[in-house]
């Protein structure tokens, strides 16, 4: 049988991912690969872009998407002046305000320079918080940020909660 080419203007959707339970997501974090393109935006600029990223699913938690430093603006991305935390699986982060011309969006990137071993994979990668950007997407869904802001997930359609993050959830 022979089918006619589409025209080049025709891009078909890749099948929908089925929804995933962040309860269903393991404890030490998961690091999976993803190539779906990713975005982040802010004060009318694209900060990062790119197919290449790795997301750390960890149980009830949104997925967090890390991007290659070759897929980021670097020269955006200033040190924070405060900011250094410890996670007990991924190690020691630090924290980048991200700076667009006068409008400085403090500690609202973050990145594992030396992660633990299990985590290599994220070596120098870069994660945003999405509340603190003007946009984040995954494959063009808008991205709704992590309620709570603490661990800066990325909820689209395809994730269901319920999310740690917001009021009442810390010793869950």
């Amino acid at each position: 049988m022979y089918l006619d080419p589409l025209p080049e203007e025709v891009v078909p959707h890749p099948a929908p991912r089925p929804p995933e339970s962040v309860w269903d997501y393991p404890r030490p974090p998961a690091v999976r690969e993803d190539d779906r393109p990713v975005r982040v935006e802010c004060a009318g600029q694209v900060v990062a872009e790119t197919r290449r990223s790795v997301r750390v699913l960890e149980t009830s938690h949104p997925p967090v998407f890390y991007i290659p430093p070759e897929d980021v603006r670097t020269e955006l991305l200033l040190p924070a002046l405060s900011g250094r935390t410890w996670c007990e699986w991924k190690g020691s982060a630090r924290y980048w305000d991200v700076i667009v011309g006068d409008d400085v969006r403090a500690r609202a990137a973050w990145s594992y320079p030396r992660p633990e071993p299990d985590y290599a994979a994220l070596t120098d990668f870069f994660a945003f918080y999405p509340s603190r950007m003007d946009r984040c997407t995954v494959a063009g869904e808008d991205v709704t940020a992590q309620e709570g802001d603490f661990y800066g997930g990325w909820i689209t359609s395809e994730v269901r909660g319920p999310f740690k993050g917001g009021p009442g959830t810390r010793l869950w």
